[in-house]
């Protein structure tokens, strides 16, 4: 006997302002005035809060919170939608979600301190090869063991020294690293221009370039040059000095729900024994 689905007869939203609508309501309906720091002011005959107390609580009127929960035509700005994902305490992912459906680009978030999840942690420190997670001003906010082979202790290094830019301009070892560094470092300042534009004019960005400037006249040439590289080169040529020459696979995976920070991951390429390379620098560091 074949059996049957039934789906249940419930009205599918297909277009944005239907959906926009629904999803406010849902947020709203499973908060409570306990929950936002309001009195419930007794019993009540419909679960969460009430849509003028969204409103208060997202310092706009009423009316217009009500027309955006029926649909209506109306405008939208990305700071109003942020005092609505705060009133209704939406997640990361439920907050880039709400300005989807608004049509509207996630506000960057400027502010120079940064978390890498537990999840992610434990997601870069169980991969077999290098990874480490960048954040917008290109620091490292977390790396594993195969990395710190590669790019040199990290965890010895001091917090402000932890960057990316600062190591290939300022450090002899990284320097060395590199069989071409000329090549690498010209397509670094490029493709990190590409990444801090949404952020020129903050105050860690113009610090940090300030600093580069001033100390490396090779940054200093490269950065007037105003080239542009938004997808990295996928080969990366280093010469170890313990292993020898490496071969590898660069790979740049940007997070949606944590905007302004990348997992950087290194596949070791067949060419040059790459694969056993690592593999015995990882060995001896167990022993």
């Amino acid at each position: 006997m074949t059996a049957t689905l039934t789906l249940p007869d419930v009205p599918i939203a297909l277009d944005r302002r239907s959906e926009l609508a629904d999803f406010l309501r849902s947020r709203r309906r499973r908060l409570s005035p306990e929950q936002v720091g309001l009195n419930s002011g007794g019993r009540r005959r419909t679960p969460g809060l009430r849509r003028e107390e969204v409103a208060l609580l997202a310092e706009t009127s009423t009316t217009w919170y009500t027309w955006l929960e029926q649909r209506r035509d109306i405008r939208v700005s990305g700071p109003l939608l942020d005092r609505l994902a705060r009133a209704l305490q939406l997640n990361a992912g439920e907050r880039l979600h709400l300005f989807a459906l608004a049509g509207l680009p996630l506000p960057l978030d400027t502010a120079p301190h940064e978390e890498v999840s537990a999840a992610l942690e434990r997601f870069v420190q169980g991969l077999p090869h290098p990874a480490y997670v960048l954040g917008r001003r290109w620091d490292y906010l977390t790396w594993n063991r195969a990395a710190q082979l590669v790019f040199g202790p990290l965890d010895e290094l001091p917090a402000a020294e932890r960057n990316v830019l600062r190591r290939m301009f300022l450090d002899p070892a990284r320097r060395r690293l590199h069989t071409d560094w000329a090549c690498a470092a010209a397509g670094m300042v490029a493709r990190f221009r590409a990444d801090c534009a949404p952020y020129i004019g903050e105050p860690w960005c113009a610090a940090l370039i300030e600093e580069l400037t001033t100390l490396s006249p090779e940054f200093r040439r490269l950065w007037a040059q105003h080239d542009v590289k938004g997808s990295p080169d996928g080969l990366k040529d280093y010469q170890h000095p313990q292993a020898g020459r490496l071969m590898l696979q660069h790979l740049i995976l940007r997070l949606s729900d944590a905007p302004g920070l990348a997992i950087v991951a290194y596949t070791p390429l067949p060419d040059l024994d790459t694969p056993g390379k690592l593999a015995r620098l990882l060995a001896n560091l167990e022993q």
